[in-house]
């Protein structure tokens, strides 16, 4: 099974749970930016996005990248993550949403959330989460 681990960070926050995610999965991460692969390819993603203003995706890089892949994904396996400072993971279930909607299995439950900087619960959590989608 081919997977790939896209993610976007601003603090670090998020690019540390990426980095737990694809050791998981047994790949490398690689920031949206730098993703230059067709997802048709993949059976599943682990994408990681931390929460920005009131709880949205990040909306220069991320939100366009997903909202591009959102009708190549039905039929795979999706794995969500990020970190956030505020709010309740509203953002999360939205996205979780929207890839279920796209007729993709969210794998992990309703996506992997850290406040802030992942501690060492959280990051193994990010690595069993990567397990899921290898």
């Amino acid at each position: 099974m081919a997977a790939a681990v896209i993610y976007w960070s601003g603090t670090g926050n998020t690019e540390a749970m990426a980095k737990a995610v694809a050791e998981g999965a047994g790949v490398e991460a690689v920031t949206v930016s730098e993703f230059s692969g067709d997802v048709a390819e993949y059976d599943a993603l682990a994408l990681g996005c931390p929460a920005m203003g009131a709880e949205e995706l990040e909306e220069s890089e991320f939100e366009p990248f997903f909202a591009g892949i959102e009708g190549k994904i039905s039929g795979k396996k999706i794995a969500i993550f990020g970190s956030y400072d505020w709010g309740d993971g509203e953002w999360m279930r939205l996205w979780a949403d929207r890839v279920k909607a796209a007729g993709a299995e969210v794998v992990g439950g309703e996506g992997l959330i850290a406040n802030n900087t992942p501690d060492d619960d959280a990051l193994a959590k990010c690595k069993a989460l990567g397990e899921q989608v290898k």
